[in-house]
């Protein structure tokens, strides 16, 4: 997979992400769900479960950073 082709997709917080946390979101990509370890991309960020959030950037093979894709 192509480091580009995961920037910028949804996902959601499956275990909260945070400063000092190592969270975990689930991405629909390849004709599935794949789960990925994910940190906040905006420092004191939290996102909480449930959080839809976008691919800021991707670090094979399974790491993700994140942010809130909606205002709350």
């Amino acid at each position: 997979m192509d480091d580009s082709s995961m920037v910028g997709l949804l996902g959601r917080v499956t275990g909260t992400v945070g400063p000092g946390l190592v969270g975990e979101v689930i991405v629909r990509i390849r004709g599935g769900a794949e789960h990925f370890l994910a940190h906040s991309a905006s420092p004191g960020v939290r996102m909480e479960l449930g959080t839809v959030v976008t691919v800021i950037e991707y670090l094979p093979p399974r790491t993700v950073y994140v942010a809130p894709a909606y205002d709350s």
